[in-house]
């Protein structure tokens, strides 16, 4: 009976120390794992950007109004456009509450896109997506506080394309930052994320 005893204790020692030696690893591993930067509050942003009307646009402007934000440009072959067919899908399913909100796609692509390519572009998704250009080092700036990345890729046939961070942004009427919005995220967990920053 007491060696019994004594096999229990040992066992349940060896099982805690296991249990110990686990969550220490576990505890280690998400302190080591590099945490996904969040964008700035628009607030703390500084950065001048033109519109696709022609029109100068910076972070002040946008306070007062819950805002969608995407980066992206206008010969992207898959990701830009779907995303703004999701966008588009997004704001009619929202009715009226869309109204409220201010949908933005910054390009990443400023030598091609202009305002007027801009202007011609999100009107064929939905009138309520504006587009906004610059230099290219205006567009760094912006890309910068929202934790964008992009990159130019060089294409056999000579031309190029561009790589870059895929997610919607969303944003607070007083500039804070909401929630992202993941590529090709379902409907059903997009819209009521939007809701959240409408609110």
């Amino acid at each position: 009976m007491l060696n019994r005893r004594k096999l229990l204790i040992g066992a349940g020692a060896a099982v805690g120390a296991v249990a110990y030696m686990l969550a220490i690893g576990a505890w280690r591993s998400q302190s080591a794992a590099p945490q996904s930067p969040r964008p700035d509050a628009i607030t703390q942003m500084n950065w001048q950007l033109t519109d696709h009307n022609g029109a100068t646009v910076t972070p002040a402007d946008w306070i007062g109004r819950p805002t969608l934000v995407f980066f992206g440009f206008t010969w992207c072959p898959d990701v830009c456009p779907t995303t703004l067919m999701d966008i588009s899908g997004w704001l009619e399913d929202l009715g009226p509450e869309a109204d409220a909100l201010r949908v933005v796609l910054i390009t990443v692509d400023p030598a091609r896109d202009t305002p007027e390519v801009l202007a011609n572009y999100v009107g064929l998704f939905d009138p309520r997506i504006t587009g906004l250009t610059g230099a290219p080092d205006q567009i760094a700036a912006a890309a910068q506080h929202f934790r964008v990345r992009y990159t130019r890729v060089a294409r056999e046939d000579g031309d190029y394309t561009m790589d870059h961070t895929a997610g919607v942004f969303l944003f607070h009427a007083d500039g804070r930052f909401g929630r992202i919005i993941d590529f090709h995220e379902d409907r059903a967990f997009a819209v009521p994320k939007i809701r959240q920053v409408l609110t």
